[in-house]
């Protein structure tokens, strides 16, 4: 998947990924409609930053989520 345009599309699928890779229980938490393009640069670091991970930490997780929460619009 090319994910170097800013799109709606690529935004739910960087967001869906996010989330399988956290392993999130309440998936509702990140919804990929209350994110948009604006954010995107950050969104897509957030995502290569969580792809590149073999394991992430409880706090690692906990920060990673607050910094999605302040990329929702």
């Amino acid at each position: 998947m090319d994910l170097s345009n800013p799109t709606p599309e690529n935004v739910t699928y960087m967001i869906e990924q996010i989330k399988e890779k956290l392993r999130m229980v309440n998936v509702d938490a990140l919804k990929a409609e209350n994110f948009n393009t604006s954010q995107y640069e950050d969104l897509h670091y957030m995502y290569n930053m969580v792809m590149k991970r073999e394991t992430i930490t409880p706090n690692e997780m906990q920060a990673i989520v607050a910094e999605l929460g302040s990329l929702r619009n």
